[in-house]
């Protein structure tokens, strides 16, 4: 066995500690790429005039064309869909919502997250539709 002097340079680079950054940044890369995109596609219906709700903690309730409720991107049922709403008003008192109905969904569907909404005592709340193309 080789004893190493005290003042002797190394020879050699230990790169793990680099290559352990590197997977780091990677996995975050891969979490905020995905997280940015979130929600179910839907087709939107189509309105002459648009407002803009943006809130930093805007929470999206999605209706697809076949009757499915979203919340972000979650699924969930009626039932799920009162609790949590009503978990959401529990943190956030001011908690702001936005529908997203497909423009081919059921409107009974519809009324039912209104309903949901209204238990919940939430108030604050916006319809999500696309700009109607000028003189439609």
């Amino acid at each position: 066995m080789q004893i190493q002097e005290e003042n002797a340079p190394f020879d050699d680079i230990n790169v793990t500690p680099m290559l352990d950054l590197a997977y780091v940044l990677l996995v975050i890369f891969i979490i905020m790429t995905t997280a940015s995109v979130q929600g179910v596609k839907v087709k939107l219906p189509k309105a002459k005039m648009t407002a803009s709700m943006a809130k930093a903690h805007l929470k999206a309730i999605t209706i697809s064309e076949n009757g499915d409720i979203f919340l972000d991107a979650y699924p969930v049922s009626p039932d799920q869909l009162g609790q949590r709403l009503a978990d959401l008003k529990k943190v956030n008192p001011t908690q702001a919502m936005v529908i997203k109905g497909d423009a081919h969904a059921q409107y009974a569907k519809v009324m039912l997250v209104l309903e949901a909404m209204k238990r919940a005592d939430i108030t604050d709340i916006g319809i999500v539709t696309s700009k109607a193309a000028p003189g439609a």
